[in-house]
């Protein structure tokens, strides 16, 4: 792997620099999301899972990415304001970036490393794409965006990579 998840320089929705290091010990899911994909009603379920399991040791990183039929148009403020209004969204959100492509941020050169349960790597497929997080940085899983964030074999991922069970 070319650098650790927790050294990538990010910036947060509200346009805050910041990094996953912020994080460190914490086992993460992070997820490209989008305000309207069919996919969009998996905030509710990331936001369930984030108040299940934050404290145990996990957080729910939503990815704001415009690069699949154009379904996440608006700014951040109107991204924030959707997830938060819509789905009561409290876990982290960082800035709108492609996840794919030539622009892709550096955060997903690392992440689309991973391969899935079919043991195919590279570009994410669609909205909703999830990536699980070890606490000591390592990129453990990672669920196509169809598999739904309260599936059995999510929820049995994150409880075994869970700092404090």
């Amino acid at each position: 792997m070319s650098q650790s998840v927790q050294t990538i320089p990010l910036t947060t929705l509200s346009g805050v620099s910041t990094s996953l290091a912020k994080f460190d010990g914490n086992a993460l899911l992070i997820v490209n999301v989008a305000s309207k994909c069919g996919l969009t009603p998996q905030y509710r379920q990331l936001e369930e899972l984030a108040t299940k399991y934050g404290e145990q040791g996990l957080t729910v990183i939503g990815v704001p990415c415009n690069q699949f039929g154009g379904q996440e148009p608006g700014t951040a403020e109107e991204i924030a304001t959707f997830c938060s209004t819509t789905f009561g969204v409290t876990f982290p959100m960082l800035a709108k970036c492609d996840v794919n492509g030539a622009d892709r941020h550096p955060l997903y050169e690392v992440l689309t490393e991973t391969k899935d349960d079919a043991g195919e790597a590279g570009d994410i497929q669609w909205n909703f794409e999830k990536f699980l997080v070890a606490p000591n940085g390592s990129v453990v899983r990672r669920f196509r965006p169809r598999t739904t964030p309260d599936a059995p074999e999510v929820i049995k991922a994150i409880e075994e990579v869970l700092p404090q069970g």
